[in-house]
């Protein structure tokens, strides 16, 4: 039988030892207490027919122990499309909140409530509905990492893989309102050509990887793959050094979690620079055991992201808590919105 307990610094306790998934360089822990662990959540998981969803930021041993792992749209579709009662989102809230916008029928569970998401923060319905005052007959283009209330004020919802796409889809008249993330705004103008408002929000973990620490990295590993996400501080550094050649193009890639993941499995033994949250790290290694990765920023930790640990997975699962509602008017535009991004083409990775 497991225990659990919580360490003096916060940290989840399982049968006296410290379970947060992880050692010092990030690969898998292993060792004692996460098989027993891992075959208890299964059971579990099986007592309630649940589905478990990882997002790649995950703790290694969230991520070992999901039925499936990857970005929150794509894991959101697996779930609706199987026969599971109930959708053990481990990620963060507005990922669940999609999850059960394309699975109404379905119990939706988040293991920690406390899991938001700086960058859905920086916007809300209201500021949507004021930007729509101003601008009558406008269109919002809404980045999957938004609120289901968001979502619900925009017309078309768009991910980090698609978003260059879905904004060329529109027609290039009237007033334009890309939200919530200014970066990825920005590399979508830049796609595109086009001009539009864009929120100035941010993810706090990808605004802090900075353009200094990738020009350090890349000076010091001149011959390494570079794979930056499109939220981050240092994207148009990164296109800036390709444009006056301090950087090949050819080993420069603006992509989501999901694009990272691909990029891996064809590197070989090579070395990639990865400017994301270093969650993703354990996903790329797994994907390639011979390739080298590195992160940009060994900083680049979201708190939020790590707030699903062993013992709160297990609390989850054991307790069925949190249950994640939303109002079926709302889940009603909103699931119009993803649908129509869906209808101009695949979705790709959504972050």
């Amino acid at each position: 039988m497991l225990t659990e307990s919580i360490s003096r610094d916060g940290r989840a306790v399982l049968n006296g030892t410290v379970a947060d998934g992880t050692v010092a360089d990030g690969t898998v822990a292993g060792g004692a207490g996460f098989e027993e662990w891992a075959t208890e959540v299964r059971r579990l998981a099986r007592e309630r027919n649940a589905v478990l969803l990882a997002h790649n930021y995950q703790l290694p041993w969230i991520q070992d122990v999901a039925d499936h792992v990857g970005d929150s749209l794509a894991l959101s579709r697996l779930a609706a499309a199987s026969d599971a009662d109930v959708i053990v989102f481990c990620g963060v809230h507005f990922m669940a909140e999609t999850a059960k916008i394309l699975a109404p029928e379905r119990t939706v569970l988040l293991p920690d409530l406390r899991a938001g998401c700086s960058l859905a923060e920086t916007v809300n319905a209201a500021d949507v509905r004021k930007w729509r005052e101003a601008h009558p007959g406008g269109r919002v283009v809404a980045y999957v990492n938004t609120s289901a209330a968001v979502k619900a004020e925009s017309d078309i919802c768009c991910t980090s893989s698609n978003a260059v796409e879905v904004v060329a889809s529109l027609p290039d008249e009237g007033d334009l309102l890309f939200l919530p993330d200014m970066f990825l705004g920005q590399h979508v103008a830049r796609r595109t050509g086009r001009h539009f408002d864009i929120w100035m929000g941010e993810c706090h973990v990808h605004a802090a990887i900075s353009p200094v620490e990738l020009r350090d990295k890349v000076a010091r590993n001149p011959g390494a793959e570079l794979l930056v996400h499109p939220e981050c501080g240092c994207t148009t550094s990164a296109l800036w050094m390709v444009d006056m050649g301090d950087l090949p193009q050819e080993r420069t890639h603006v992509v989501s979690t999901a694009g990272m993941v691909g990029a891996a499995r064809s590197l070989g033994e090579g070395h990639a620079l990865v400017a994301t949250e270093t969650g993703i790290l354990h996903q790329l290694r797994k994907a390639n055991p011979k390739g080298h990765f590195e992160a940009v920023s060994p900083r680049a930790e979201c708190r939020f992201m790590k707030m699903t640990t062993p013992a709160a997975l297990l609390r989850c699962l054991r307790d069925g808590v949190h249950e994640v509602t939303v109002d079926a008017d709302i889940a009603l535009r909103a699931r119009q919105a993803v649908e129509r991004m869906v209808a101009i083409g695949s979705p790709g990775g959504a972050e």
